[in-house]
């Protein structure tokens, strides 16, 4: 007799093994499609033909997996330093790469205003901001709080020209309006004061002064 040789009754190949790795793939699959806001831990685990209590084991909330797809983010950024190129220009050009990766995805700018990306890549800019700091003559404390604040500026930066440019934000027209309503007898600097110097300039040109004026504050208050 022949023996009989067991049949799968599945009508899909066996799941891979779960990783996180597999589950940021997943998620940002989720994210292309509905958005960083609709990204939940249920629809994660659905893209994954899994229960979301097997994701705890991996990530512990949605915040940890939006932290998780920023340090994914950050690979596409080259954080090299050789040394030889002026510390205020490859800090200028970090920054200018930084803001315009998150300007592509705003959803997720918004997001890193809350949350510290974890991974290797985060690691790395902070070494690459940390460096080019020191090497500015910032001290321990004026660096890591001005990286801090380097990237909080990033964030906040990248989210409002994001929101601008989906039709999502205020027009620029918006704040002018509301410049010109001002009162002299209440406002008599700011009814005087034109009112084009409040939005003029492209994002690039005020990214630069502001990244400028940064700099210069931490290491001015360095050493004073």
């Amino acid at each position: 007799m022949t023996p009989r040789v067991p049949v799968s009754r599945r009508d899909r190949p066996a799941k891979a093994a779960l990783s996180r790795e597999g589950i940021v793939d997943a998620a940002l699959r989720v994210v292309e499609r509905d958005g960083a806001d609709k990204l939940t831990l249920r629809k994660v685990a659905a893209e994954l033909d899994t229960g979301p209590a097997s994701l705890y084991v991996y990530v512990r909330n949605v915040t940890v997996l939006h932290a998780l797809l920023a340090d994914r983010l950050l690979a596409d950024l080259d954080l090299r330093w050789d040394g030889v190129e002026p510390w205020r220009d490859r800090l200028q050009r970090v920054m200018a790469d930084y803001v315009d990766l998150l300007s592509q995805r705003g959803e997720l700018a918004r997001a890193v205003m809350f949350v510290w990306p974890d991974g290797p890549h985060y690691l790395d800019l902070i070494e690459l901001l940390l460096r080019l700091l020191l090497t500015a003559g910032a001290d321990e404390r004026s660096a890591a709080w001005g990286v801090d604040l380097l990237l909080q500026y990033a964030s906040s930066s990248a989210a409002e020209w994001a929101a601008r440019e989906s039709g999502t934000g205020q027009e620029i027209d918006d704040l002018t309006a509301t410049i010109a309503t001002s009162d002299p007898g209440r406002h008599p600097t700011l009814a005087a004061f034109p009112v084009g110097v409040f939005t003029q300039g492209s994002p690039d040109e005020r990214r630069r002064w502001a990244v400028g004026a940064l700099i210069d504050g931490l290491v001015g208050t360095s050493r004073g």
